[in-house]
Order: structure tokens, then sequence, then C-alpha cells
């Protein structure tokens, strides 16, 4: 248990907030925090490095609120991803310091003081990917990192990624969203010296399957150094973004 929070329980002991034994038992489960439905990682930002978000999607908007007051004494920044508007809006009316932000369908609460670090571009093909995009950009924000977005530059017209490629080539990690086929993540693959993360998305026509087909893509890639998240996964590049970006960032410091 953090300094702060074991000085709290001894204040709630003394003050007759709190019972010992209810103390011993916030001791006894010092790791997590027990909900009726859910269990609150309270040491998860001191294993990793980062603090615990919370997957929106098939949680009620009741257990969401349960879940970001149980957070929010713990840690500075909140993130709730796959949270839709009708289910923002229920959220809100209670804890009205959130923002939400439409396109990433995110929740968030954000230090007031956040030292960005590094830098991680974020690419995308089309617009139609921007959702995930911003999935990925917000995570990546509210994890400390600065943030470049270049969207819209897919291979039907490469001229566009031409433009922006020394742009692209000052990020520390690159993340490369696409649906259709995903071929852009083969062509920055070829042209930048950094990590490049790819996204495929479930965009497309028929044949796109989901996603299938730019996932396929992405991971018979012949560019070398790229690395291939799961179907939509915004999230999941921008965490494993964001641990490469910080481990640039300290080792040029």
């Amino acid at each position: 248990m953090e300094q702060d929070q074991l000085l709290k329980v001894l204040q709630d002991v003394a003050n007759a907030a709190l019972t010992p034994a209810d103390a011993i038992q916030k001791f006894g489960n010092e790791s997590f925090e027990e909900l009726d439905y859910a269990k609150i990682d309270t040491t998860r930002t001191r294993r990793t490095g980062y603090p615990e978000v919370i997957y929106g999607a098939g949680k009620t908007a009741e257990q969401i609120i349960g879940i970001v007051t149980a957070m929010k004494e713990r840690q500075k920044s909140i993130l709730a991803t796959r949270v839709d508007s009708k289910k923002a809006a229920a959220i809100l009316k209670t804890l009205p310091f959130l923002d939400y932000d439409a396109t990433s369908e995110t929740l968030i609460a954000r230090a007031k003081k956040v030292e960005e670090v590094g830098n991680i571009a974020i690419v995308t093909a089309g617009t139609s990917d921007m959702k995930v995009a911003e999935e990925a950009a917000v995570t990546a924000e509210i994890f400390g990192n600065h943030v470049t977005r270049i969207y819209d530059v897919g291979v039907a017209g490469i001229h566009r990624l031409f433009a922006k490629l020394e742009i692209i080539r000052q990020a520390n990690v690159v993340i490369v969203i696409a649906g259709m086929e995903g071929a852009l993540t083969s062509v920055v693959g070829g042209l930048v010296d950094h990590p490049v993360i790819a996204v495929p998305t479930s965009i497309g026509y028929g044949s796109n399957l989901g996603g299938m087909t730019p996932l396929l893509t992405m991971l018979n890639s012949c560019s070398s150094g790229i690395s291939v998240v799961n179907i939509d996964n915004g999230f999941g590049a921008a965490y494993n973004a964001s641990m490469i970006n910080r481990l640039i960032s300290e080792a040029h410091e």
C-alpha cells in the first residue's frame, strides 16, 4: 500500500470512520479493491508503470461509474475505452469531471500535469480508420506521449504519404492503421528506421472479411521491423508504442 493510502486508512481509524477490522481487511487486500462486480487492480502502476484502464464494452453505465469512483482515489488519470455515446451520457451525469471523445469512444480524466515524452506517429490509410486511430492517440497521450497524427495517406494516393514522410521519420515509433487490404504497413515499414506497429481495421468491402484480410497482409509483410496487434486494437498498439517510446526517451536522457 502506498504511503499516502496507508496514512488515510490510519486517519480513518483514528476518526472512527473505519473500524480496525475493516482496516486489517484493506491491508490484506492491498493489491486489489473488491467491488461486487469487479476487482480494482491497485498495484498495476507499481508493477507495470501504467495505470489500470477500463474496457467499457459489456459493462453497464452503473458498473463503470463504480469502477471510476474507486479508481480516482488511487490514480491521477482515468481512461475507459469502447464506451458508446448513450452509455457515456449516463455516466457523465454522475461523473461530470470526465471528458468524452465521441470519435474514439473514450472517457478520460487527465492528470493536471502530464510531461509528454518522445514522439509517436499515428498514420492511417483512410479517414474511415480514424475511430481506431483516435483510440490509439488518446491512449498514447494519457500515458504521457507526444502524438503526431497523419491521417488519410493510403496507397491509393501514395503521394500523400511521401508528402508527410519526413514528419513520420521523426517519430520514435510509428503506428500504422489500415483496413481494406492493409498494404500501407509494408510501404511505411520499408521507409522508416524505427519500430512499426500495425493495426488492421475492420474497414473495407466484403473480402476485407471484417479485418482478416489486412491482418494477414500485415502478418505476412516483407518489410522487417513490423509487429501486429489484433483487429481494431488501437489501445493495444498505443500501449506497446508507449513502452517502446519511453525506453527510447530514457536512453536519450
